[in-house]
């Protein structure tokens, strides 16, 4: 303890003579004044930047200041700036955090005083002490407490249009490291700081070269031209903050890598969409299963920035009236979920470096106008600004100086804080129930329980396994996480304020797995086996021959492994059974694969590499009982103006390894679309037929999205000489002569609604529903045509994930077009009437009297509807025939950012049958 002191002392005497030595550069601090438009936006705590005598400060590195008009920085450029810092400085390391999709490096920057950098691992161990009561002990945890320094973890540049907060991060990372201020010093002595710079560089870079080909400059903010690049990562835009749950892209899983490496104390994403400063509360309900000492840290933390903005004179922050806090799928929300503390700011914005007359008089957060002085903000801004990217940066830069200041401040209580929510957590799987979650390895899709169990682990949830089970034992520290994850959700009818998100994630509804509550431990816990590496179902194959069975039950897996039959054997023959039948003693419900002229080795292997179990025999099958698979030439359409779940559908058809062509509005103007595809996939997009048709206003044309030397992060992972103008009537003509020449059209979600507002399925009409609410909730369907081919592997009823998407209908005459409907009861106008009938003898009603006593299941699985009776008896999917062909509609959507895993097998039987719909 006494050389720890000793060399604190060294280190504290070398920075305070550096320190004397230093002066303040007045050619940055000049260029602040110049680029922040108000003296009430200029706050002096920023007015210090030193001009070190050995470590460049970004006006030395770039030739111009953080915040200058006109100026951003491409995600090399910033990390070399980091390194820059780290090669000057001892206090600064820097660590790569893995790889993007398209090859960019994430890095974390941590910055701290150089004793603290030299001891780092030490300090990790600590958190990570802190983090598990099982092996720390109360009286333990004090010292460590003691020893221990908060770790503060800042993110920026998640969603690539909030341009300020990887630009002022470099600023704040030279501040840390050379300012002599009290404040500064404090914080560099008491927390780690771990910045990650800019969280996804693929969409950043891709948006730095947007600004520089199409926004810079341009003179009115509303002018309605596009601020926004049209893709961010390979796969998911603004969805890259809704992936905490399937921890799918790169991004999400270099932020886990963080989190459990350094158990941060603190979690802080810097985002934009609000004026002037949001620090987040949220207006709540809270998620039931964040730790109350959590939800009152968002409050004291929130109110210590606001009033720390206001100490400057600054106007506009707020906490409370925006956000809800109840989704736990946020990239920051691995903290919360594990124990810590997640907070996000939210600044206000020009998606770029230039300077704009803002009008916020008409912006409302919980009701209230933006400018109007509440409990929660109690200093508003001017209903108009006149906002420069200066402001931005300077905002953002107090705010989360604020934030370090406090936790330098209070290190110790958030240490503390941090190892009791892990012992609450762990108490409650001790002292209540359930004590553990099985989840049977046979199952209807035993792969899909196997990947269950793999995402319960890429959590940091502790699984285990016997010979017949998964188990999860709930008397551990992240007990409470687990428990959301494994029941249902019950959001509040009665909540004052729409949620900010979907409320219902119960993984084992959204995977069809079948999982148990135990609330006692009934079974041999000593026989139970970690897991310590993803598991896989391996598939089996009984008996040998060149004609095997595959008994269908809507896994997922199904249809890549035909594409993967007809792939190493072209020569493969399959064929599908579209009537339950019985085969050597073995009942195979409709659906059943049949595939001839295979090998053992071959059955064997994609067995194996797809989970599916294969049973040679059905040679004997009758022709007559089957029906030939031809596998569908498949496309995927995107717009140019929304590609969210285009993206999801993308990722989804890659991970799944189903073949498909990407393809936009000019391979629909260009015809002849059933030579080349047999089905087409319409994505969810926003909007409606207007924005569908025409896309991009053509008066801001011709606008190419390509790769070139100035602009090398465009052009992937599409590209086109011109991104202006949609599909035009004559590409929805051609849209429509590909159904009608034989193809299937795919439509999710709102695509239904544009589909049918165009006049391509002219039988469906939009439905007024009323007071209907519906944010993302799991809910109860029943099939209404259960011998469809879409509903192969499916019982009479089960659940899906439906949100506030489009309702639609049939006339009562054309009801046999749906082919699944909402909860239970029928529509009013399909209630048989018991009345009298003139001219007809009184009707027996004994029968339907009896029957209107049965009880269904009620509607909401997990999460909350408002005025349920609304929705119910409507329609979720529809097959429209038009010519040859069918639109088979779906007014939700199935492939719902890679998480509604039980859904998905409607689209991929509709895959399977794409001819077989009629």
């Amino acid at each position: 303890m006494k050389k720890h002191l000793y060399f604190l002392l060294i280190a504290a005497l070398i920075f305070q003579m550096s320190a004397k030595s230093q002066t303040i550069d007045r050619n940055y601090v000049n260029k602040i004044k110049e680029f922040t438009t108000d003296e009430r936006f200029l706050p002096k705590s920023l007015l210090d930047v030193v001009d070190h005598p050995t470590i460049p400060n970004p006006l030395k590195h770039f030739g111009h200041i953080i915040g200058a008009e006109g100026h951003v920085h491409r995600s090399e450029e910033i990390f070399n700036y980091y390194k820059k810092l780290a090669e000057t400085s001892p206090m600064v390391k820097i660590q790569q955090m893995g790889v993007s999709e398209e090859g960019r490096p994430f890095y974390i920057v941590v910055i701290a005083d150089e004793n603290t950098i030299s001891e780092l691992d030490y300090f990790k161990n600590q958190t990570a002490l802190l983090s598990d009561p099982r092996i720390t002990s109360q009286e333990q945890a004090e010292k460590i407490v003691l020893e221990s320094k908060p770790i503060y973890y800042v993110s920026g540049g998640m969603h690539a249009t909030e341009m300020g907060s990887p630009e002022m991060l470099m600023e704040l990372a030279y501040r840390l490291i050379t300012s002599p201020a009290q404040e500064i010093k404090k914080i560099r002595e008491n927390v780690i700081t771990v910045i990650n710079p800019v969280m996804e560089p693929d969409g950043w870079d891709k948006q730095v070269d947007w600004y520089y080909r199409y926004t810079k400059g341009r003179e009115n903010f509303e002018d309605g031209f596009p601020r926004s690049t049209p893709y961010w990562g390979k796969y998911v835009f603004h969805d890259n903050n809704r992936d905490g749950l399937q921890v799918s892209q790169q991004i999400t899983k270099s932020i886990f890598k963080a989190f459990f490496e350094f158990h941060p104390t603190v979690m802080l994403d810097l985002h934009e969409s609000v004026p002037l400063l949001y620090i987040s509360t949220g207006t709540g309900p809270y998620n039931d299963y964040v730790d109350p000492i959590t939800q009152s840290e968002w409050q004291v933390m929130g109110n210590h920035d606001v009033a720390a903005v206001a100490a400057q004179g600054m106007p506009g922050a707020f906490t409370w009236a925006f956000y809800d806090g109840w989704w736990p799928g946020y990239g920051i929300w691995v903290a919360n979920n594990h124990n810590s503390n997640g907070r996000f700011y939210e600044t206000y914005g020009n998606a770029g470096a230039d300077t704009y007359l803002r009008d916020l008089s008409t912006a409302r957060f919980a009701g209230d106008l933006a400018t109007s002085k509440e409990w929660y903000r109690p200093d508003p801004a001017t209903p108009q600004v006149y906002w420069s990217f200066r402001n931005n940066i300077n905002y953002t830069q107090v705010g989360v100086i604020a934030s370090l200041s406090y936790a330098a401040d209070n290190a110790q209580l958030l240490l503390s804080n941090f190892y009791k929510k892990a012992y609450n957590s762990l108490e409650k799987g001790r002292k209540e129930g359930p004590k553990a979650f099985t989840i049977a390895k046979e199952q209807r899709d035993p792969a899909m329980a196997a990947y269950l169990a793999n995402q319960l682990v890429s959590q940091g949830i502790e699984v285990y396994e016997n010979e017949s089970h998964y188990v999860a034992l709930t008397e551990q520290p992240y007990r409470n996480l687990l428990v959301s994850l494994m029941t249902p959700t019950a959001y509040p009818k009665d909540a004052k304020f729409p949620p900010y998100d979907a409320i219902a994630w119960t993984l084992p509804n959204l995977y069809g797995v079948e999982v148990k509550a135990k609330d006692s431990l009934d079974f041999n816990v000593s026989g139970l086996k970690a897991l310590d590496y993803p598991v896989k179902y391996l598939g089996k194959v009984i008996g040998q021959g060149n004609t095997y069975l595959l008994t269908y039950k809507a896994q997922n897996s199904v249809l890549p492994a035909l594409y993967a039959f007809k792939s190493q054997n072209r020569n493969t023959e399959l064929s599908i059974l579209p009537k339950t039948i019985v085969v050597d003693g073995d009942t195979l419900p409709a659906g059943s694969i049949l595939i001839k002229k295979i090998n053992a080795d071959q059955a064997t292997k994609i067995a194996l590499d797809f989970g599916l179990d294969l049973k040679a025999g059905g040679s004997e099958i009758s022709t007559s009982d089957q029906k030939s698979i031809q596998l569908p030439r498949v496309a995927i359409y995107h717009t140019w103006y929304n590609t969210q779940d285009e993206g999801w559908s993308r990722y989804t058809f890659e991970e799944r390894g189903i073949p498909y062509t990407s393809i936009d509005k000019d391979v629909l103007k260009s015809g002849n679309l059933r030579s080349k595809f047999d089905v087409i996939l319409l994505p969810r997009v926003r909007g409606n037929a207007k924005n569908f048709i025409h896309g991009v206003d053509k008066k801001f044309g011709p606008m190419p999205y390509t790769k070139t030397a100035q602009f090398p992060s465009h052009g992937f992972p599409a590209s086109t000489n011109d991104m202006t103008g949609g599909p035009g009537f004559l590409g929805i003509e051609n849209l429509r002569k590909f159904v009608e020449e034989g193809g299937l059209l795919i439509t999710l979600d709102n695509t239904s609604s544009i589909i049918a507002e165009m006049g391509i399925a002219s039988e469906l009409s939009p439905v007024s529903a009323g007071s209907l609410f519906h944010p993302g909730s799991i809910v109860m369907a029943k099939a209404r045509k259960s011998g469809s081919p879409i509903l192969y592997g499916f019982p009479e009823s089960f659940n899906l994930f439906r949100g506030n998407g489009p309702l639609l209908q049939t006339d009562k005459f054309n009801r046999d077009l749906m082919l699944v409907q909402y909860g239970f009861q029928p529509l009013k106008d399909e209630v048989p009437y018991e009345g009298p009938i003139l001219g007809l003898k009184e009707k027996e009603l004994t029968a339907k009297a009896e029957k209107k006593d049965e009880k269904n299941p009620p509607y909401v699985v997990s999460g909350m509807v408002r005025n349920e009776q609304e929705i119910v008896g409507h329609g979720a999917v529809f097959n429209v025939p038009l010519g040859k062909g069918s639109i088979l509609a779906f007014t939700f959507d199935p492939l719902h950012r890679y998480l509604n895993h039980h859904d998905a097998p409607m689209v991929w039987n509709a895959l399977i049958n794409w001819d077989k719909l009629r």
